[in-house]
């Protein structure tokens, strides 16, 4: 058996922040999941449909593996990213640096994983691997998966080699912190106008907040949309609440990184903002719940007050980013006198 040592095996609640933790733990680098997500500009909203979808898929994160780059960039991290075609060599990429004592971040599909109960197809999984032996290998999840598990080499070839929507070449990758690492603090603001100018101005009407002005229109024929709504409405909600999101379509994760960010820097825009996200955190919930009920019920009504709140949702969300958007204006944001320490917490503040 081979294995790294000093792992913190603390699964959290989505999974690209999830093994973002671990191997930055490694590296001595202790954040709070809320702020990995924050500094990542994770937030982002999306609604997609297709001839090829059996049902709408409401996103509420950047792409797969962009809140890695993009925290990487922020932060002065060292990112090295494998991909091949080849399983032979995809695996020597991944034993090296275990061997050498260094975890590895790898994005697979999570259906094939032993450990996953519900078996469905998602290629932008993303897990955190300290360790193998000749059977298994074993791997941070969330906690929802259950956080330190093992699968089989096999199911783990499997989920590398899958291919389909969001799906990697075997991609692996490992980070390192360099010794002049700049303040997390520091990074704040630009992080936060990053995410607010993506989400303000999107290129497309699916995204941001003119995606949730336009999945309050179709989610009204949600019912239409489906011969199975017992099955696929309440699974649409299962997703914005628990697959990993860590609750209202990863607006907890976005609100608590607004409030932590309060306790560092003293900005009437950051407040603001927070303040709006801990609303649209609570309103996010109730349509999930509302989803959910119109498909176990059949109830139209159910979706136009869904389609009601995804309406407000919009403008509520939109505000707080034009609020949030102006960080990056010449009035200074003064920070608070706090510890480095504060950052470096994993309880989130409410």
């Amino acid at each position: 058996m081979t294995m790294v040592n000093d792992i913190d095996a603390r699964g959290t609640q989505h999974c690209e922040t999830t093994a973002l933790g671990v191997l930055l733990r490694h590296q001595g680098l202790d954040l709070s999941e809320p702020m990995l997500f924050g500094l990542g500009s994770g937030l982002s909203f999306l609604y997609w449909d297709s001839k090829n979808l059996d049902f709408p898929f409401l996103g509420g994160r950047v792409k797969p593996f962009d809140l890695t780059r993009s925290l990487a960039a922020r932060l002065g991290l060292e990112l090295l990213v494998q991909e091949t075609t080849s399983p032979r060599r995809a695996w020597e990429n991944v034993v090296a640096p275990i061997d050498a004592g260094h975890p590895v971040g790898l994005q697979l599909d999570s259906y094939h994983l032993d450990y996953f109960a519900s078996k469905v197809h998602f290629g932008g999984h993303v897990v955190a691997m300290y360790g193998y032996d000749d059977h298994d290998a074993y791997l941070v999840d969330t906690d929802q998966q259950g956080g330190a598990v093992s699968t089989s080499l096999t199911s783990l070839a499997r989920a590398r080699a899958a291919r389909g929507p969001m799906t990697a070449k075997h991609r692996s990758f490992t980070l390192t912190a360099p010794r002049n690492l700049p303040s997390p603090q520091s990074r704040i603001v630009p992080a936060i106008t990053a995410c607010a100018d993506a989400f303000l101005n999107p290129p497309i009407a699916n995204l941001g907040h003119r995606g949730i002005e336009k999945a309050g229109k179709l989610v009204r024929t949600w019912l239409q949309r489906t011969d199975n709504p017992q099955r696929d409405l309440p699974q649409a909600a299962l997703l914005m609440e628990k697959a990993g999101t860590g609750g209202a379509l990863f607006r907890h994760l976005y609100r608590d990184f607004l409030a932590e960010c309060t306790q560092l820097l003293d900005s009437s825009h950051l407040r603001t903002g927070h303040g709006l996200y801990a609303e649209a955190a609570t309103l996010w919930t109730e349509v999930a719940a509302l989803i959910a009920r119109a498909g176990e019920t059949g109830t139209t009504q159910c979706l136009v007050q869904a389609g009601n709140l995804l309406d407000a949702l919009s403008r509520i969300e939109r505000e707080a980013m034009q609020a949030l958007s102006c960080l990056g204006s010449k009035t200074p944001n003064t920070p608070r006198r706090v510890g480095h320490d504060s950052l470096t917490s994993e309880t989130s503040l409410p």
